[in-house]
């Protein structure tokens, strides 16, 4: 497999503060007081560490693998191998690491259950992407996020070759079908919502085709077609013929996103790429040199 143009990867990077914030988190629910096991080692133990991963995966998380163990020995090395966006193979290293032993194994966890995590994330991303790959369609993420770190996602997002949706609900508009209920209808609610937040992206729901004309008329800047049939989807790419960026939500699943994509829209947008991850199976195996060894 080979490894998209990452080099876009540094600037989507969320901010050290934010990353040091999450690391924190972590350690205080796994360290808390203090490790209690790590006490049993040597205090001037040093160790060596290889992280290696067990199966295809895209690798995601890097930064906060690098500040749990900083934050515990601020003169840690770590070499990598591969880096985020990177596609890695069954087997592969990852990096090594050296470093005060206690250190090493006490960042251990919180460090992989981030890069874990992220990585999954990225990698589940990447096969949907590869199975649009050759269309004109971009596959985007959802809110379904793990709480508290979803901007450490939708950063997975972006290294599995995706795109990000709006980061939540404070940078673009979504009238959906109770915003638009209330509103007392589409070219009310659209009116309403240009008029409260005009430099806002404007985004509709819609679930038929006389809905979509609607939105297409009241000048929002996207619909995002609900649930359609590939014959509407098919339909609705017709009749707008580019006047209006359409997206699709709603049933939509690895083997189905394909044929979704080939009708035209311009995106499809799923809850999978962070919300249904397992944790890729990375090993980090130790090699302890005490003092005088």
């Amino acid at each position: 497999m080979s490894s998209p143009d990452t080099r876009h990867l540094v600037d989507a990077l969320p901010p050290a503060s934010e990353i040091l914030a999450d690391v924190q988190r972590a350690f205080a629910e796994d360290i808390g007081p203090g490790d209690a096991t790590a006490d049993l080692l040597d205090p001037g133990a040093t160790a060596t560490a290889v992280l290696t991963c067990r199966e295809d995966a895209v690798l995601c998380g890097a930064a906060w693998f690098e500040t749990a163990f900083r934050q515990l020995d601020p003169d840690v090395r770590i070499e990598w191998l591969v880096h985020d966006g990177d596609r890695m193979r069954a087997g592969s290293t990852v990096c090594r690491l050296a470093g005060k032993a206690r250190a090493l194994v006490t960042a251990e966890r919180s460090a992989l259950n981030f890069l874990q995590l992220l990585s999954a994330t990225a990698t589940v991303t990447a096969r949907y992407a590869d199975a649009i790959a050759g269309t004109r369609t971009r596959v985007l993420d959802t809110r379904k996020t793990l709480p508290g770190l979803r901007r450490a996602q939708k950063y997975a997002v972006l290294c599995g070759g995706g795109t990000n949706h709006r980061i939540g609900l404070f940078d673009a508009m979504m009238l959906k079908e109770n915003h638009i209920i209330a509103a007392g209808g589409i070219p009310a609610a659209v009116a309403a919502a240009r008029r409260i937040h005009p430099a806002l992206p404007l985004i509709v729901e819609v679930e038929t085709l006389d809905e979509l004309a609607q939105v297409l008329d009241a000048g929002a800047d996207r619909a995002l077609l609900d649930n359609f049939t590939p014959a509407m989807l098919t339909e609705a790419v017709a009749f707008t013929a580019g006047r209006m960026p359409l997206e699709v939500s709603g049933n939509v699943e690895i083997d189905t996103i394909r044929a979704i994509a080939q009708t035209g829209v311009d995106f499809i947008s799923s809850g999978a790429l962070t919300k249904n991850v397992r944790a890729i199976d990375l090993s980090l195996r130790l090699d302890v040199k005490h003092d005088g060894s």
